[in-house]
């Protein structure tokens, strides 16, 4: 099993720094995956409502024979249910499709700041945090100005924020705000979709160091401070994604890949959903 490191969070807790995503994983599939994942060494999963597969999730848990404190589980509210009262009904909801009494960490999915309803989806995290069903509480897809808005009209900082980050798009600003407010960065789709895995600088780097260009990114990731979480459903990629701490990349490897920046993103930016 890999000697995954945990990352501190502001609010005393802990987070493994290598997860398994479930994006786009159909629930009926989403069993054997994380079965796969957890089998392999794994030890972070992160779904969402969104996702439709928190069923598989957590059935994948109960059989894995691994105690539930065993496992770090997020999930996330969806945008169309921010607001106080549908964001808590829709953590309701996630915990009865999960078969939990709690979640490691609860993410607002999207701020989708057209419909002006992140921050008052803010405070119902804080009360779930406060009643202790969820151990930690984070957004994803937050800009800094989101955040800053977070942080003039509420009192908890976010423990994550979860953002689509790779090489394309490393996030620079971004992972500096989170780290000057004590916030952990997590990327989302890590290896862009797979889009920038044929990249030649990133096949160079992997003949150099002998693993794959996913590997690759991934290691870059770590090394970065970031949280990361890939997703696969084929059972070696998955065993491959966690097989990364076996070496470094040195500088002249980092400044190759920061040298891939474009700003593009595989996803919507957060100023537009909504």
């Amino acid at each position: 099993m890999a000697n995954i490191p945990q990352v501190a969070l502001n609010d005393g807790s802990s987070i493994p720094q290598l997860g398994f995503g479930v994006y786009k994983i159909p629930d009926a599939e989403t069993v054997d995956a994380v079965l796969t994942a957890l089998d392999a060494g794994y030890r972070h999963i992160d779904t969402a409502a969104f996702y439709e597969n928190e069923r598989g999730v957590g059935e994948a848990i109960r059989r894995s024979g691994l105690d539930r404190s065993e496992v770090y589980v997020t999930t996330k509210v969806w945008w169309t249910e921010n607001g106080y009262d549908s964001a808590l009904r829709s953590f309701d909801a996630s915990l009865e499709r999960l078969g939990f009494d709690s979640v490691d960490l609860f993410l607002i999915h999207w701020p989708a700041p057209k419909h002006d309803k992140y921050v008052e989806t803010w405070r119902a995290l804080e009360r779930i945090r406060e009643e202790g069903r969820a151990r930690s509480i984070g957004v994803a897809n937050f800009h800094i100005h989101h955040l800053q808005r977070l942080a003039q009209e509420t009192s908890t900082v976010p423990a994550v924020n979860q953002v689509e980050l790779h090489p394309w798009l490393p996030q620079t600003a971004i992972r500096q705000y989170d780290e000057a407010q004590g916030i952990v960065t997590e990327a989302w789709s890590p290896l862009a979709r797979g889009r920038v895995l044929g990249d030649p600088i990133l096949d160079a780097l992997a003949r150099k160091h002998g693993v794959s260009p996913a590997q690759v990114v991934i290691r870059w990731q770590l090394q970065l401070g970031n949280v990361v979480i890939p997703k696969s459903s084929t059972p070696a990629r998955i065993r491959e994604n966690l097989d990364v701490f076996g070496f470094e990349l040195d500088a002249d490897d980092c400044a190759a890949i920061a040298s891939l920046e474009t700003g593009e993103r595989t996803g919507k930016d957060p100023d537009d959903l909504g």
